[in-house]
């Protein structure tokens, strides 16, 4: 959803893309809002997100992405399955009054913040990572995979939590676990087009796509692939945009290495001196070709989008460089900013 024509409806895009990924990095905006203003445009703004969330109940709010409500049947069978480690279910057996505390509570009184619920754990949650003792958080978390509970929306940025009969429709039909598998390894396909039919498992959503669509080879790329057939023959015309680092079409980077000979790296996690690209650069694509990364942050106390470089992958002709720049008072214009450093 990245050519001349823009779709025009955020839910039919969430449907098409299968989720949006939140991030609460907001360097130039959160990953969310970036994905949804490179396919939509300026006229989507981070309210319609809002409001599809916690009003129109079109969108969900679930392991840290966003997903189409008219597809909660697909992963219902998931949370149904959860846990599966071992550790997780004696964690939840052990604690059992606990959950039904943290139930009762928010039958009684949700939706609630985490810091409103009083931690009443028989047994703490030990991690060597950052969740350790975080009892509270951890036993809304489980109870989230599991479906017992929801999302409701959030206060600032955190989050709301309240009984999942409250937040998910009651209608949501049964679909068989295996089933529900396939119908998500054909609709990612669909979305990205070409995909590895298997790769290592990833946290929270896969990258492959199983036995999806057709078998296909990539000249000059080993290995074999897999391809949506009703792609193939689709009339494409190309614009320019700028990509959130957790975009779809860069996400895999093996993947966008491998299809588009485009490297990128996530560098907010580096030591400045070692960073290559910037803090949160946003990948350039033009027509059908990744082409640059944009070094960039918004300084909203100061009202600019202060540029601090345009690394190109291939050197820009005059208008690409044209259109590349006009993307980036695009961008600072949707955010209420003025262009400085371009």
């Amino acid at each position: 959803m990245l050519e001349a024509e823009r779709p025009n409806d955020l839910v039919a895009l969430v449907e098409h893309l299968t989720f949006l990924q939140i991030d609460p990095t907001a360097a130039i905006a959160p990953s969310a809002d970036l994905v949804a203003w490179s396919r939509l445009g300026s006229a989507y703004r981070p309210e319609h997100l809002r409001q599809a969330l916690e009003e129109d109940r079109t969108l969900y709010e679930h392991d840290a992405l966003v997903r189409p409500m008219s597809y909660l049947a697909l992963h219902r069978p998931e949370m149904a399955a959860f846990p599966t480690r071992e550790a997780a279910r004696e964690w939840l057996r052990v604690n059992d009054p606990f959950r039904r505390d943290i139930l009762d509570l928010l039958s009684a009184s949700g939706p609630l913040l985490s810091r409103e619920i009083p931690d009443t754990c028989v047994e703490p949650w030990k991690s060597s990572g950052w969740t350790n003792n975080r009892n509270v958080t951890q036993m809304l978390e489980f109870l989230m995979k599991g479906g017992e509970v929801a999302i409701a929306g959030r206060k600032g940025k955190q989050r709301l939590w309240d009984l999942a009969e409250r937040v998910y429709p009651a209608d949501t039909p049964t679909i068989p676990l295996e089933e529900a598998r396939r119908i998500r390894d054909q609709r990612r396909l669909k979305m990205l087009g070409i995909a590895r039919a298997k790769m290592t498992a990833m946290p929270i959503e896969p990258y492959d796509v199983g036995e999806s669509g057709e078998p296909a080879i990539v000249e000059g790329v080993p290995g074999e692939w897999r391809i949506d057939p009703e792609g193939l023959d689709m009339p494409f015309t190309g614009r320019t945009a700028l990509l959130s680092p957790f975009d779809r079409l860069i996400h895999d980077r093996a993947r966008a290495q491998e299809l588009f000979e485009f490297e990128y790296v996530l560098e907010m996690y580096k030591p400045q001196a070692q960073r290559r690209w910037g803090y949160f650069a946003l990948p350039i694509l033009h027509e059908d070709q990744l082409v640059g990364k944009l070094d960039a942050k918004a300084d909203r106390k100061g009202g600019i989008l202060q540029v601090h470089g345009i690394h190109e992958e291939v050197p820009f002709n005059r208008a690409t460089k044209s259109a590349v720049y006009a993307e980036v008072e695009e961008l600072a214009d949707w955010l209420g900013l003025e262009v400085a450093g371009l």
